[in-house]
This record gives structure tokens, sequence and C-alpha cells, in this order.
């Protein structure tokens, strides 16, 4: 079974979306013909979401183009009162991506992982694809399911979906969601490991870089430091939280799998916060450098 995962990381998703363009054109088709299960989280869902419905990579990358800096804008410096940016315009983006198309109507096995706060448990949204009895959660439009997803405590508010459950982003538990694939594929596909092959797309390496002086003092002027030139906070213990959950899946994921794991990702050398829309043709260049280094690879794991 052929799994693709995508990791979260706000803003550069731009840079497995460029993989993927470059992907497509290669194989001259989607990528969904090509995989048997997809999932993602937090950005990484709405590149999963997308290429469960069959849009082309291309066209969301100019969506990540044109909703990008509408998204982050902020509305507050600090969000201590309330989130640093709204999630109209990212609502807006998810909608329009996915119009009013259930998880039940999506044709392919999908999985995105969220956090059900209203029971302070992970969850994952799942498309119903024959595996799964029908229950409540089928009727949830899959903007719905996206937005739960990308909805980063602090930053974004969390999401109400239909004033029964408050969900928020699923990279606080599985930024990287190929080991919820791994149990996807044991528990209801009933396949053991030598039949699980994952490609795995992460958003870059960062270089999160903390003082190492004056431990005894550290509060939330280290791990959020704020930056006087724009007046906001860095999100650094967030970005942290983020690289090390991805990482250390990738390496359990690894060992579990071996020659059947394929993870793309690459060193960015320096800080990149997701919300840094700046660098948006940076990562998109980086991830189209990263494909041609590994496109052999790629074709090859994929059996295309």
């Amino acid at each position: 079974m052929k799994m693709l995962c995508i990791d979260g990381g706000g803003i550069r998703g731009v840079f497995a979306v460029a993989i993927l363009e470059e992907l497509e054109k290669d194989i001259g088709r989607s990528i969904r013909e090509s995989i048997d299960l997809v999932a993602g989280t937090s950005t990484g869902s709405i590149i999963a979401a997308s290429i469960a419905v069959n849009r082309e990579m291309g066209e969301l990358l100019e969506d990540y183009r044109h909703y990008g800096r509408k998204i982050f804008k902020r509305r507050a410096r600090i969000g201590l009162f309330r989130s640093i940016y709204s999630n109209r315009d990212l609502r807006r983006f998810v909608q329009n991506a996915f119009k009013e198309k259930t998880l039940e109507e999506v044709g392919v096995p999908l999985l995105i992982p969220a956090v059900n706060v209203t029971k302070g448990k992970p969850y994952v949204h799942r498309s119903h694809y024959g595996i799964h009895e029908r229950g409540e959660n089928d009727h949830i439009k899959l903007w719905d399911a996206v937005l739960s997803s990308c909805s980063a405590p602090i930053y974004f508010p969390p999401n109400n979906i239909n004033n029964q459950v408050i969900t928020i982003d699923g990279g606080l538990w599985a930024n990287n969601p190929s080991l919820v694939c791994i149990t996807e594929a044991k528990n209801y596909y009933g396949l053991g490991m030598e039949k699980i092959r994952i490609l795995s797309i992460g958003l870059g390496q960062q270089r999160v870089q903390l003082p190492s002086k004056k431990t005894h003092l550290w509060g939330i002027k280290q791990w959020m430091p704020f930056q006087l030139q724009t007046m906001s906070f860095t999100p650094k213990l967030l970005d942290l939280a983020l690289d090390l959950s991805s990482e250390s899946i990738s390496f359990q994921c690894q060992h579990l799998l071996g020659e059947n794991y394929l993870r793309l990702n690459t060193e960015l050398g320096k800080e990149v916060p997701f919300d840094q829309v700046e660098i948006v043709e940076w990562l998109i260049e980086l991830g189209r450098q990263v494909y041609k280094e590994k496109k052999q690879e790629i074709l090859q794991f994929l059996q295309i």
C-alpha cells in the first residue's frame, strides 16, 4: 500500500507543493493515481485534501501565493486576548478550494489529524471509503476538517464544527502523519509492515536558535522573543515543537519500515517561521531543487 504523508508548517507548505507539482509534470497525471492513501497535517491537510479531490498542484501553488499574505496578516501583536491571526481568509481559502464536499464524498482514503479540544484528545478526520462504519463525522464538510487541522493555538482561533466540537491543529501530536498512516494500514487494512510504503514530505528543517546562557531566567521572552522592528513575537517554541515532532516521527518510521519509508526534506540553514510569507518563492525553488535531486529515487519508490 503506497501512502503519501505531508507535514504541517504554515506557509512552508509551498515547499511540498512545489515538489508535487514537478512530480505531476513528469508523470503527466495527478499524483492521486499513483498512491493508495494520502494524509496531511495542518497546512499539509490542505495539500492532502487537494490531492484527494484531484486538484492540480500548480493551481494549489497559485492559491498559496494569493492567500498567503492575507492569511498571515496580523490583527494582534501578542495574542494575549485574541488570536494573532483571524481565520477569515484561511476559511475563505479552504471553502473556495473544497466547496460543500463532505468527508463522506471524498472518493479516496484521506487522513487529517486534529485535536478535539472538547474532549482533550487527538482525533483523525477520515474520508468514508468503505472500511469504516458510518458515523456522525461522515457529513462534516471537507473544508471544516482541514480548517480544524490548521488552527494553531494562539495564532488562529479554534474551529467550531456545527456547534458540537471545538478543534485545533493536529500538529500538536502528529505534525508528521506517518505514524497515523502506519496505524491505519495495520488496524483497518490488516497489513504487515512489509506491505506499507510511505512517501513522507517534510517542510524544511529549521535551525531554531535559542539563547544558551542564563537558563535560570528563561520565560516567555526566551521561548517567544519579541521583535522590536515588527512589534511582534516570533513563534520559536511552536516552530521548535513542530520540528521535533516531525523529525522524531520520521526517525521512528525509518526504523519501522526501513527501505519502505522515503523522507523528502532539507536543511533550511536558518529560522523560517511558519508565518514568514516573504520567503515563499525561495521555498518553491528549494522544493524544485529537492525534487530534481531525488527524482529517480521518488519515481522508483512510487513504482511509476
